[in-house]
């Protein structure tokens, strides 16, 4: 049975920095990239910091969109990675933390990847940026292959294409430089959540196993001051894939003037993403958004938005009754 995620979700719009290519920004150059005192000081795009992103991802303390920038998202998963090393967690990129963090694993951090038919075949469509236009769809698909690799390799789409710089990305064949994010702990994915605890201050959701040991940390977008998310303990409900959104007038979001009730369509770009994760407090959920760069950046309306690949992960995770704790 195929649930609709009656959320209250909002977006507020968060420019992040101008996109700089570093020189020499190849499949080489971040595989053999090694830590330096100015990792983390410039503008560009940074080897080191694409390596340690991708190295953080496959140990489940999720960076967010891998995209080579120093962020929130990265010192807080750092900060994470220090404190499970016995390190100061100070959320620095240092040469002790990467010497541990260059140990977890082996495999390059960047792989080729051969353009498929399923990634080209589409359809592709254009997003309105209204949700009452956003109701017409069909399907709120990608709107680019470009968009759908990005998703898939968990990268940003400006880290993309400075990695493959003239590729046709809408071309069957074709290959690519992706982040080679699939190298992860096979033990680790048959694993159950224990406890789902969701941090407010550190902007970050944590799964828990039976020890109470962490299992994966996420960047995570945790309500707002004009709707803040709920308190105390709750459970997960139910779990749906594709998941329709339904918009609810009583939200009364800025710019939609709708005045019944509406739903938008499922697809990576409804407004609570790929999947929705039901709360047993009504109308909140953990689900994911069209804009995995605004992730522990932007606010929701009371929800807990991941990015799209982070919240599939914790979907295969958790089951009907997993406890989750909101904590101030």
């Amino acid at each position: 049975m195929k649930l609709i995620a009656y959320a209250a979700l909002g977006l507020l719009s968060v420019l992040g920095p101008a996109v700089a290519a570093a020189q020499g920004l190849d499949l080489d150059a971040v595989n053999g990239a090694e830590w330096k005192p100015k990792s983390d000081k410039g503008k560009e795009i940074d080897p080191t910091l694409i390596k340690a992103q991708i190295l953080l991802d496959r140990a489940r303390l999720s960076p967010g969109v891998i995209d080579g920038h120093k962020g929130e998202n990265l010192q807080n998963a750092i900060k994470i990675f220090e404190k499970t090393n016995e390190l100061k967690p100070d959320g620095a990129l240092d040469e002790e933390v990467w010497r541990k963090l260059t140990a977890t694993s082996a495999e390059p951090v960047l792989t080729e990847y051969t353009i498929t038919d399923e990634d080209v075949k589409g359809p592709f469509v254009k997003i309105p940026d209204k949700m009452e236009d956003q109701a017409k769809l069909e399907r709120l698909g990608y709107e680019s292959p470009e968009e759908l690799l990005a998703e898939k390799f968990h990268m940003d789409v400006d880290l993309l294409k400075a990695l493959n710089p003239d590729k046709p990305f809408d071309k069957a064949g074709t290959a690519i430089i992706v982040a080679n994010v699939d190298a992860k702990a096979d033990s680790a994915k048959k694993e159950k959540v224990a406890k789902i605890q969701i941090v407010k201050s550190e902007k970050v959701l944590r799964a828990l196993g039976e020890d109470g040991a962490v299992m994966a940390v996420y960047p995570a977008s945790i309500g707002s001051e004009e709707k803040p998310a709920p308190k105390g303990s709750h459970t997960v409900r139910a779990v749906a894939p594709n998941p329709n959104y339904t918009y609810n007038p009583d939200y009364a979001f800025k710019g939609v003037k709708a005045k019944e009730k509406f739903e938008i369509k499922p697809g990576p770009n409804n407004p609570v993403g790929s999947t929705w994760i039901d709360l047993s407090i009504e109308s909140f959920g953990i689900h994911g958004t069209p804009e995995p760069e605004k992730v522990g950046k932007a606010y929701s309306h009371g929800c807990v938005r991941l990015t799209n690949w982070d919240v599939q992960e914790l979907a295969g995770m958790v089951e009907k009754g997993t406890p989750v704790e909101f904590i101030d």
